[in-house]
């Protein structure tokens, strides 16, 4: 996970009443640094200690909810926060969208998301925007099943026909929208506010967020609990929480814990201006329910990715050039839209467990490891609720997720032992 060349790490800390300790803790080349809280004023030498690894979505949140019981510090790679999935993810609250936990997640974020907590930001963060699948008449049963699982989990979805269908979405062809189901409800989401309130939220109480620090080691301690170092900086804590998006199977070898197999997948997007005369500001996002791409506005210009979902090893993705070629394919066939210039594309990658469920939980093998891993593009509008969930494990406070929820995130599905 260390890079050839250690950067000099940069160091976000809040509040005058965390100072550095005078001297390390234990002996050796690189300082230990105590993980310790302040409440009121008073350090709290006996609270839980945690280190997250990764400051996207997933890390950010852990982070704001443990930091409310916890004392915690957050270890970023890069020079950004969300500099990967996170920060290139057309978000969007659905609840139509990903497996049923994924979609009992999303409705549990929605009163956070609509509402947040004072202070949190200064501004919403969702607006509206509905969701349209479509189907062609060779999917209509596809479109059935997705409406039947929506209304069985109370998600507000209406069955269309194609004229309906066209009725929203005035460039649909008759044959690639022979039926659909709306969902109104479904969202845009601010992903930056969301996740700078996170961050900003966390530090508030107390956390620190360190990036340009590639975590170099995860050892377990002889009496439990771990150390994890990055460069010339090791801190003890109670847990680790490996939030490091694709990174979290090569985090856990680090660690001597046995990966899940997750697997990163790339997806490509682009952005384009409408033709002349095309007005797409009201327009929900379309998403053909076959999985041949997607579209929706995006300011000005119009958003679309041909879905793909490219194995990859975990990296600064690149879009390639025949994925975005097969974006503009689909989405010429499928409508009477023509792509006359692209204006700027890109790529992320979204990481499934290999039941494509999302992962929260200590790991049953060792005590003290935490994976937030998995989340598989529903990252963002998951957040709160997976980040109290994991916040509630490691803590103990209570939790709010129904017990067979919690049982379908966690990582002891995947241990055959236990």
């Amino acid at each position: 996970m260390g890079r050839s060349r250690q950067p000099a790490q940069t160091v976000y800390r809040l509040g005058e009443s965390n100072p550095e300790p005078e001297s390390p803790e234990t002996p050796g080349p690189a300082a230990v640094v105590p993980i310790r809280s302040c409440r009121g004023g008073a350090w709290q030498a006996d609270s839980v200690r945690v280190v997250v690894i990764g400051a996207g979505i997933a890390g950010a949140a852990a982070a704001w909810h443990l930091a409310e019981h916890a004392s915690v510090v957050v270890v970023e790679r890069e020079a950004q926060p969300g500099a990967h999935a996170t920060g290139r993810s057309a978000a969007l609250l659905t609840e139509t969208s990903g497996a049923p936990v994924v979609c009992s997640l999303a409705a549990a974020s929605r009163g956070f998301l609509a509402d947040p907590p004072e202070g949190f930001v200064d501004h919403p963060l969702l607006a509206p925007r509905g969701l349209l699948w479509i189907a062609r008449g060779t999917d209509r049963g596809l479109l059935e099943a997705k409406a039947a699982s929506a209304e069985a989990a109370g998600a507000e979805v209406r069955r269309l026909d194609g004229a309906a269908c066209r009725e929203l979405v005035g460039v649909l062809c008759p044959e690639a929208a022979t039926a659909g189901i709306y969902e109104p409800d479904a969202m845009g989401i601010d992903v930056d506010g969301l996740l700078q309130g996170f961050l900003r939220g966390a530090r508030r109480r107390g956390a620190e967020l360190h990036l340009v620090a590639p975590v170099t080691a995860v050892v377990e301690r002889r009496g439990g609990g771990w150390q994890v170092q990055a460069g010339d900086r090791r801190w003890d804590c109670d847990a680790v929480v490996n939030a490091a998006g694709a990174w979290c199977d090569p985090v856990a070898e680090l660690a001597g814990v046995e990966p899940l197999g997750l697997r990163p997948l790339r997806r490509s997007v682009f952005v384009f201006p409408p033709p002349a005369g095309v007005d797409a500001a009201g327009w929900p996002m379309v998403w053909d329910i076959g999985n041949r791409f997607y579209f929706e506005p995006e300011g000005p210009l119009l958003l679309v990715s041909p879905v793909d979902e490219i194995p990859s090893e975990p990296c600064d993705a690149r879009p390639r050039t025949e994925d975005i070629a097969l974006g503009v394919e689909e989405l010429e066939a499928a409508t009477s839209l023509r792509v006359r210039g692209v204006r700027r594309t890109w790529a992320g990658l979204r990481t499934f467990a290999p039941d494509d469920v999302p992962v929260c939980g200590f790991d049953p093998g060792r005590a003290g490891f935490f994976w937030l891993a998995g989340q598989g593009g529903y990252g963002i509008k998951t957040s709160p609720a997976l980040g109290r969930l994991a916040a509630s494990l490691i803590t103990g406070e209570p939790r709010s997720l129904p017990p067979e929820d919690e049982a379908a995130l966690s990582p002891a599905r995947f241990r055959a032992s236990s």
